[in-house]
């Protein structure tokens, strides 16, 4: 097949010129062009935030991103340089001028070929473009996470990479943001990886005992072996004992209890900087739960204002949710009670609320004494609270597991622990396989589409 032959459309102060590679083609030419990868077709999406913006970010990955990328703008582009380029239409009617970039794969951010559009954010101008490439044969818009899905399929990320730029993308803290920052680099990965080969020379062991062995004895355990997957098992018990990436972002979860026209609703407000409880003088305006999650000093809680808390509640839905705030204190990390002194749920603070008023009396040593109207001690118990909260959670830069991370590496000590215990050379062959499955599966050598479906759909289109 012979490439095609069309005049280019001119770029600004520049006359056409005829092309005679696969650089820029008609297209009906485009669409002839064969697929490297037939059973991959080529994907673009606005990568950047919801337009209106001053730059507008499309991304093009797959077998055709970067003939896609030549055909907009008429040339050859450098790969891995931005160049100022006009982008045109099948007619050649001028869409936008743009920064655009190639990325020959394998080494791009998803293994395959790749391009980058930086045009101005106009809703507008992006429509433009993308309709532009929609009109491409080979080329559709991308589904949630599918750029980043790639990345994974092809070796550029594992799962538990991938799984951490899922969270960065979430993150609204700056401790989320640090722990996610620790997992999209690969801290976790890493240690897994060293976990894994420690079990690699230990199942090699194994092997050669065996393979020395007579056939009616198959010997004892290597020297040192027993040690050695105890101080591993030990390890890993070490990470499973460090704080959940849960905690991160559910939040520190504190709950203000008491009973009714304590201050509670004034001071759930103070804390949230919001109305979003309804404060009133009459008894019992609290009838519900009210949670509302924030980030005070970097750091993730979840507040819970509840309903006044007294033996002869009024009326059956005032009784519930009198109900419900108990159900809460069970859940809570730690219950502020703003009620009388040691008469709250055990392991409270004692909160002294109203300190503005003219007749407020202090709990004494230990309260906190705060004014939510005049903000007096509220500082100081935002202070307290974070102290409180950071022991819960993970260290910056540290690693984190979440629940499936957690699942498999509690698999993997299990087993390391069950082949400790064994004698038999065969079943400790056993035992060491099935931690290293559970690593693979950890890190994505092993998994299933349904739990990449699931991962996958937290991300948004064009990432």
């Amino acid at each position: 097949m012979q490439p095609a032959v069309r005049a280019a459309v001119p770029q600004a102060n520049q006359k056409a010129t005829v092309q005679t590679d696969w650089s820029f083609v008609s297209p009906v030419a485009f669409n002839t062009i064969p697929l490297m990868m037939p059973a991959a077709s080529t994907i673009f999406a606005v990568s950047s935030g919801s337009a209106p913006a001053a730059i507008g970010v499309i991304r093009i990955s797959g077998p055709r991103a970067i003939h896609a990328l030549h055909y907009l703008t008429g040339r050859d582009i450098a790969p891995r340089r931005a160049s100022l380029a006009n982008l045109c239409g099948a007619s050649g009617d001028l869409l936008d001028q743009a920064l655009v970039l190639s990325f020959p794969g394998p080494k791009s951010a998803t293994g395959e070929d790749c391009a980058e559009l930086h045009c101005h954010g106009g809703r507008a101008v992006l429509g433009a473009v993308c309709d532009a490439l929609a009109g491409m044969e080979g080329l559709r818009p991308a589904e949630e996470g599918e750029f980043t899905r790639r990345a994974f399929a092809n070796g550029r990320i594992d799962l538990a990479e991938a799984e951490g730029l899922a969270d960065l993308l979430e993150a609204e803290t700056e401790l989320q943001r640090a722990a996610a920052v620790a997992n999209v680099n690969g801290l976790l990965s890493s240690k897994v990886e060293d976990w894994r080969d420690a079990v690699l020379k230990l199942s090699a062991q194994i092997e050669a005992a065996l393979d020395f062995s007579d056939e009616d004895d198959v010997g004892d355990l290597p020297e040192g072996f027993t040690w050695n997957i105890g101080e591993l098992a030990k390890d890993l018990g070490v990470f499973l004992d460090s704080p959940r990436s849960e905690k991160l972002k559910e939040g520190f979860r504190v709950v203000l209890a008491g009973p009714p026209n304590a201050g509670k609703s004034t001071l759930f407000n103070a804390l949230t900087q919001s109305e979003a409880a309804i404060t009133s003088a009459i008894a019992g305006t609290t009838r519900d739960v009210i949670e509302r999650n924030v980030g005070i000093m970097g750091v993730p809680f979840a507040l819970i204002d509840t309903a006044g808390v007294r033996e002869d509640a009024a009326e059956e839905i005032e009784a519930i949710g009198i109900e419900r705030a108990h159900g809460e204190f069970v859940k809570a990390d730690i219950v502020l009670w703003l009620g009388v002194a040691g008469e709250g749920p055990a392991g409270c603070w004692e909160i002294a609320a109203r300190s503005d008023a003219s007749d407020f009396a202090s709990k004494g040593a230990g309260a906190h004494n705060v004014s939510a109207v005049s903000g007096e001690g509220l500082a100081a118990l935002k202070e307290a609270l974070v102290a409180k909260a950071r022991k819960s959670m993970p260290k910056p830069g540290e690693a984190a597991l979440n629940a499936r991370q957690f699942a498999r590496l509690s698999e993997a000590q299990e087993a390391l622990i069950d082949a400790k215990a064994q004698s038999d050379l065969l079943l400790v062959g056993e035992d060491l396989r099935r931690a290293r499955v559970a690593f693979d599966r950890l890190i994505g050598r092993a998994t299933t589409e349904e739990m990449l479906d699931n991962l996958f759909g937290r991300f948004c289109i064009g990432k």
